[in-house]
Parts: structure tokens; sequence; C-alpha cells
């Protein structure tokens, strides 16, 4: 067997060793170009780069938090299938993580409770095992971006439950004193992001926690809709594959020019679903950034009624099917 051959079928093979549930037993290995890949715990692999090509990036990529979404976990393991066979040369250091391997195995959003609501301090209000999940994410995390004087990107890649109006599309976390970064709305064109909510107000995502307890520039990319291993090859993510092995590489400067420009949105309100005779008023299938017709019944709790009042209203994440206390859909406008 080659050698670039071995390294592809062992720590490369994250994702396989993740659903099997299997842990490796050689925790640390090197390519043949001198890459380190060090497997620090279930679903979680570092790679770093030999220092001469060190560039000063440390690049967090996360797939998983939802056990069913599928096409963001098959390009991770694509993209760290080439950085083991030697095909991707690494210029930064990188953290590979696959957040839920539980729901992943079942093939079901989560076991318990959304993992991607327990984060920045939701995970200590909760029991389970994907509170200590989200703990552990927490922690791996921070102690990734710990390292002094270095550039900070988390991409957690996602697929939506619906089809979507706008089929790719990213969530910009907001912290206090922070700005968002003009640099990063530019990299969501180059890879082919269509649109982009812009938050006003702190989360708990996983995205939100690296972002306002890391210090990273931090999106969450939902790209498309969720489906089962195998069955997404219609699903065009070409131009976020050209992005991430060009930032993997190095090489962001040779990116061609994006296709179109990029829409922005911001949150006009969230509506939440406060018991269990919550009712919203759209059709079942409704896609991701549907229009609203302007002062349209959206959904009503009770004597709760939530009215659209916005212009040029749309609906993202609508699910009238949340837990009690949970959001069940986001009203946005154009930013």
């Amino acid at each position: 067997m080659a050698a670039s051959e071995r390294y592809r079928l062992a720590l490369g093979r994250l994702l396989d060793l993740t659903l099997a549930g299997r842990e490796p037993t050689e925790k640390i290995q090197l390519t043949a170009d001198g890459t380190r890949l060090h497997w620090l715990t279930e679903g979680v692999l570092e790679v770093t780069p030999p220092v001469a090509r060190d560039n000063h990036l440390d690049l967090l990529l996360s797939a998983g938090i939802h056990g069913n979404e599928t096409a963001p976990m098959e390009l991770l393991d694509e993209l760290l299938g080439g950085i083991a066979s030697g095909a991707l040369r690494p210029a930064c250091r990188m953290l590979f993580m696959f957040g839920n391997p539980d729901a992943m195995r079942r093939g079901t959003r989560y076991v318990e409770q959304d993992l991607n609501r327990l984060f920045n301090g939701r995970h200590a209000q909760a029991e389970g095992s994907e509170a200590q999940r989200a703990n552990d994410l927490e922690r791996l995390s921070a102690q990734f971006f710990s390292k002094p004087d270095r550039a900070r990107l988390h991409y957690d890649l996602h697929t939506a439950l619906r089809a979507s109006a706008l089929p790719r599309f990213a969530l910009y976390p907001w912290s206090a004193g922070r700005e968002h970064s003009e640099a990063e709305l530019q990299r969501l064109e180059a890879a082919g992001i269509e649109a982009v909510l812009l938050y006003d107000k702190p989360g708990i995502t996983f995205s939100a926690y690296t972002y306002a307890e890391c210090q990273a520039e931090a999106l969450t990319l939902e790209l498309g809709q969720a489906r089962p291993f195998g069955e997404n090859s219609e699903l065009d993510l070409s131009r976020l594959r050209l992005l991430l092995e060009a930032l993997i590489e190095g090489r962001e400067a040779e990116l061609p020019p994006p296709d179109s420009s990029l829409l922005r949105f911001r949150v006009a309100r969230q509506v939440y679903k406060s018991s269990p005779r919550f009712q919203l008023h759209l059709a079942d299938d409704v896609a991701n950034f549907s229009p609203l017709r302007q002062g349209s019944l959206l959904a009503e709790d009770g004597s709760e009624r939530w009215i659209v009042d916005e212009a040029e209203a749309r609906i993202i994440f609508p699910n009238p099917k949340v837990a009690v206390g949970l959001r069940a859909g986001l009203i946005v406008v154009p930013a």
C-alpha cells in the first residue's frame, strides 16, 4: 500500500471513525509533507502544518452539530482526506469537528435536545449527553483559539430542515463592541453564499459562542436542505470548496471573482413558542426566505399574536414543532 493511501485510511478518515464509534490506536500521525494530525476526542481532529508553512491562521471547521445534516460532513471528510493524502498542503492550523456523534450515528437531528441551542452558558442549565458535548466543544474551541497574535476563523456548516428561496445563506453572530467584517462578507461572496443574516443580539449557537467568547470571525453556513448520506450530488458547493481549499493552503488571493453580490438581511423579530397552543399560519412546506404579506397574521399563541408589520419581510426557520420556549421562526428584512 502506498504511503499516501495508508495516511488517507487512518486519521484522515475521521468521519468513518466517528460514525463507527471507534477510537484510533494511533492518536498522532504525520503526513508525507510533515503535516501533523492529532485525534483529540471523538469527532475532533487538530491539524498542524510544518512551521515553515504556517501563515498564522487558526481555522475551525465544524459540521454535524445536527446529526442528519450530511452534506457538510461529506465536504469536511473530503477536505481532510485531501490533507491526509498530501493532495492539500495546509498552511494554517485547523480543527475539524463533527459535533454530535450520537445523533450522526442515528441519522437524527439530535438525541435529547438541540445541541445548537446549548452554547454560551445554556448547557449549564441542562442535563444529558448533548449538554456535556456542548461543554466539551466550547472547551476544545477555547483551547484551539488560545494562541495569541493569530487570525481566528470558524465556519459551522449546516443544512436547513426545509427548502430555501436562497439555498446557500449565512448567519453572522453579534457581540457587543464588535462590527461585522466586510472582509468576511466578501469571503462569503467568493464562496457562492447568496445571502447573509446579520444578527444584532447575542445568540446561543456554536458560532455565536466562538464569535463572542473566542474572538473568532465565526459564521453559520446553511448549505441546502438536509438529506441522507450519499444523496447530496445536486447540491452545488463547488465555490465553497474552492474557498476552503484556498484558506487551507494560504492562496486565497488566487480565487476567481464572485458570480453575484451578497444579499444582506437583519432580524426584525423572533417568534417564540411559549405554549403548546402555538399556531404558525404558514404552509408546512413554506421555504426559507419566502416573502410575508404586510398586515397578515403570521402566528398566534393564546392571546399573543404576531402581525407582519414590516415591509419586504421574509420568514426563515419556521418550525411550529419546536419545544416550548424555543424560537419558532425569524422575521427578517433587507439590511
